[in-house]
């Protein structure tokens, strides 16, 4: 599912705070079997023909929406700044610096072994938080929270041997390398408490030239050489560009709104009997803004029944449930012929 979403800037900026779903308007749905930058291209230019062209783009790091819009500003001539989530920037910075390093490697293992061992136990509260393969270093705030607190609770900095059948010795079981893995862990808490500050500041108060000089203080807490550094501050010195070129006001730098779209837009179909991809997709629209209830009344006098189940025909690619209906609609039609011969 391809969504584009307009921030309405002045809102935003009567108030500080993260862009929410009020300040936005959803200006293009489209729906498709496979994402592809032809794919994106083509939905652009309808969106755009519409609702008319941005001034930037804020976009996850995703490989067909990078191609799609490069090459939509080439053939159309057009210089549409584009501005990379801040959220999946730091991501990347935190994977280059630490995913391949033999220290992460050692600490997911015994994250994982210890997890096993206190699961189904009294201690199952202790367990660290699961990490997805997907998107891993998106969600790593909730590994450095629960790493924080066990590293500020001195657990495994205790000398001596553990009573036995104690908490703590259970604990020193369940994971047994913690000791010997504190330095690394002290520095990813440290790193990725760095990002957090620099990414909650960015976050409520857009990228100008005071946020970006905080920003640019607390990067000098990581070494030199720490990789996150490197590639935070990169993006902070061509963004800040992006910022100067387009307006004195802050620059919106994260696309989060769109993961908090489509988290509302997911729950609300699980609680459908038929949780399936049809004209419900018609309720992200109604999600953004700030509707009243006569302009609801509104929506719903003038929307049509045949209109809903022919949009619903004409963009929604067929779906497992669509595919499994067909079938067995032309199975029992099938024996019924060959029954009546």
């Amino acid at each position: 599912m391809f969504v584009v979403l307009r921030v309405k800037l002045d809102i935003f900026l009567q108030r500080e705070g993260a862009i929410t779903l009020k300040d936005c308007e959803c200006i293009g749905v489209k729906i498709s079997d496979k994402m592809t930058k032809e794919r994106v291209v083509k939905d652009l230019e309808e969106i755009f023909d519409k609702a008319g062209e941005p001034v930037a783009i804020i976009k996850d790091n995703g490989s067909s929406l990078n191609s799609g819009i490069r090459i939509y500003n080439t053939e159309h001539n057009n210089d549409i700044e584009t501005i990379d989530d801040i959220t999946h920037v730091v991501a990347n910075g935190l994977k280059k610096q630490f995913e391949k390093t033999k220290q992460y490697k050692r600490y997911m293992i015994m994250l994982r072994e210890g997890a096993t061992k206190l699961r189904q136990t009294d201690l199952a509260f202790l367990i660290p938080p699961k990490l997805r393969n997907k998107g891993r270093f998106q969600a790593i705030s909730k590994l450095n929270s629960w790493s924080k607190k066990i590293i500020e609770q001195k657990i495994f900095s205790k000398r001596g041997r553990a009573k036995k059948g104690s908490l703590l010795e259970r604990l020193r079981g369940a994971f047994k390398n913690f000791k010997s893995l504190e330095s690394f862990i002290q520095n990813f808490i440290k790193t990725t408490n760095v990002s957090n500050r620099i990414m909650k500041i960015l976050k409520n108060k857009g990228l100008n030239i005071a946020t970006y000089h905080q920003s640019m203080n607390i990067l000098q807490k990581l070494p030199k050489n720490s990789k996150t550094r490197k590639t935070i501050r990169v993006w902070l010195e061509n963004h800040i560009k992006i910022q100067k070129k387009l307006a004195p006001n802050p620059l919106p730098i994260s696309s989060d709104i769109i993961e908090s779209l489509f988290g509302k837009f997911k729950y609300t179909l699980e609680r459908s009997p038929q949780s399936d991809i049809n004209r419900a997709t018609l309720l992200i629209p109604l999600f953004c803004g700030n509707l009243d209830k006569e302009r609801l009344s509104s929506i719903l006098k003038d929307t049509k029944h045949k209109e809903l189940k022919q949009w619903e025909s004409e963009n929604i690619p067929y779906t497992i449930r669509k595919e499994r209906l067909e079938f067995f609609n032309k199975y029992i039609q099938k024996m019924e012929i060959t029954v009546s011969a």
